[in-house]
C-alpha cells in the first residue's frame, strides 16, 4: 500500500508555476510559427508586387513622345514658317475597352472633336458648317488669304476642296464645289468597311485612304491622317492610324480622341466591343514656339480617363448625331494656349 500523498500549498504553487511556464512556452511556440508563416506571406506577396510592373497610364506614352521630341528632335523647316523639332516614326497604342482616351494634362475640346468626325462623316468640305456651330478648327485654311495664297483664287472662302470627308465618302470622283451633290459618286471606302467589318471580319483590306495623289493640287490642305485599318479579333474592333504628319502639341490630342472615336462608332453599329487605337506617326513633331507650354504639360500627372456613353442605339454611321454621345468623369487640368502655324 503506497503511502498517501498530501499536497501542500507550496506543492500547489510550484505546480501552478510550472503548468504556467509550459503553457507561456507553447503560446511563444505558437506565436512565433504564425509569425514566420504571415512574414513569409507578406515576403510574397511583397516579390510579386515588385516582380508585377505597375501599369502605366496610356497619356503618359504621349507625354513621353513629346519629352524625347523635345530633347532629341532633328530641327525643320517647314512651309508655315515655324520651326519644329522632329522624329520620325513614333507609335502608340490607346486601350478602349474600358475608357476614352481624352487626354488629361489639358483641357482638350471634346465638342470640336465630336462635330469635326460627324462632319466628315457626311462628306463635307464646308468649314462654314463647322463656324455655324462654333468650331472655328478649319476656319483660317478656308479664309481668303490662305486659299489665295495656295492659288485656289476661283475657290469660295470656306471651300477646302476634296480634303478628308469627300476622300472617305466619294474616293475617285470629280471635285466641283462644296455645294455639289456627290451621291453615288465615287468610292464609299466608309461605308465599304463597315459592310466587310460586318460581313468578313477577317479581311485584311479594311481600309480607308484620304491620300489621293490626283487631288492634292486643289485641297487646301493634303491630309495629315492620311490612312486608317481596322482588325476584328474575339468580338472586338481595333482601329490603326498612319499620320504622315503630327503637331504633337495641337493636332495629335485631337486625333486620339477622334479615331478613338470613329473606333467606337463603328464597332457599335457592327455589334462588336471596342478594341484598341494604334496610333502610328511619321513625322512626328514639336512646334518650337510650342515647346515652352508642353513643358508646363510635362510637369502634370495624368488623370483617369474619362467614360463614352453612346446613349441611344444607333445602326447606321450616318445616323449618328451630337446629343448621342456623353463624357462622363473628364477632369482634366486646365488648357494650355499654343498658336496654330498655318
Amino acid at each position: 500500500m503506497e503511502p498517501t500523498r498530501i499536497l501542500t500549498e507550496s506543492h500547489v504553487t510550484n505546480t501552478a508555476k510550472e503548468l504556467d511556464m509550459e503553457l507561456d512556452l507553447k503560446c511563444a511556440s505558437i506565436k512565433e510559427n504564425v509569425g514566420e508563416k504571415i512574414n513569409t506571406k507578406l515576403s510574397l506577396q511583397h516579390s510579386e508586387e515588385r516582380c508585377e510592373p505597375k501599369k502605366r497610364h496610356d497619356e503618359q506614352q504621349y507625354l513621353d513622345a513629346i519629352q524625347e521630341i523635345i530633347e532629341r528632335g532633328s530641327l525643320r523647316s517647314n512651309r508655315t514658317g515655324v520651326d519644329t523639332k522632329a522624329i520620325f516614326g513614333m507609335q502608340q497604342r490607346y486601350n478602349l475597352r474600358e475608357s476614352f482616351p481624352l487626354l488629361t494634362t489639358k483641357r482638350v475640346f471634346w465638342r470640336g472633336i465630336l462635330e469635326e468626325l460627324l462632319w466628315f462623316i457626311r462628306g463635307s468640305t464646308s468649314s462654314l458648317e463647322l463656324e455655324a456651330k462654333d468650331v472655328n478648327i478649319w476656319k483660317a485654311n478656308g479664309s481668303r488669304e490662305f486659299l489665295d495664297a495656295k492659288g485656289l483664287n476661283h475657290r469660295e472662302e470656306g471651300d477646302l476642296g476634296p480634303v478628308y470627308g469627300f476622300q472617305w465618302r466619294h474616293f475617285g470622283a470629280e471635285y466641283q464645289n462644296m455645294h455639289a451633290n456627290y451621291d453615288e459618286q465615287g468610292v464609299d471606302q466608309l461605308r465599304s468597311v463597315i459592310q466587310k467589318i460586318k460581313n468578313n471580319p477577317t479581311d485584311r483590306t479594311m481600309i480607308v485612304c484620304a491620300w489621293n495623289a490626283k487631288d492634292l493640287p486643289v485641297m487646301a490642305l493634303p491630309p495629315c491622317h492620311c490612312l486608317f485599318q481596322f482588325f476584328v479579333a474575339d468580338g472586338e474592333l481595333s482601329c490603326q492610324l498612319y499620320q504622315r504628319s503630327a503637331d504633337m502639341g495641337l493636332g495629335v490630342p485631337f486625333n486620339i480622341a477622334s479615331y478613338a472615336l470613329l473606333t467606337v462608332m463603328i464597332a457599335h453599329i457592327t455589334g462588336l466591343k471596342p478594341g484598341d487605337f494604334v496610333h502610328t506617326m511619321g513625322d512626328a513633331h514639336v512646334y518650337v514656339n510650342h515647346i515652352g507650354p508642353l513643358k508646363e504639360q510635362l510637369k502634370r500627372k495624368p488623370r483617369p480617363f474619362p467614360k463614352l456613353v453612346i446613349k441611344r442605339q444607333v445602326t447606321d454611321i450616318e445616323d449618328f448625331k451630337a446629343e448621342d454621345f456623353e463624357i462622363v468623369g473628364y477632369k482634366p487640368y486646365p488648357k494650355i494656349k499654343m498658336e496654330m502655324a498655318v
